[in-house]
């Protein structure tokens, strides 16, 4: 099950480098994951400081 990114996303990028797939993008100003390059880690979620990212 990949991961999405809410609405919430404050658009910092702190997620990006947490990403070991480089499943996560800027586009418009916010965030988003490819559901076919995530692998479920988690890596991004504990580094969201406004908790936006979550299993899909």
């Amino acid at each position: 099950m990949a991961h999405k990114i809410s609405d919430a996303c404050a658009g910092c990028g702190s997620c990006v480098g947490d990403c070991p797939n480089e499943a996560i993008s800027e586009s418009g100003g916010k965030y988003q994951i490819d559901p076919e390059k995530c692998v479920d880690c988690g890596a991004c979620v504990a580094s969201c400081p406004t908790e936006a990212i979550a299993p899909e």
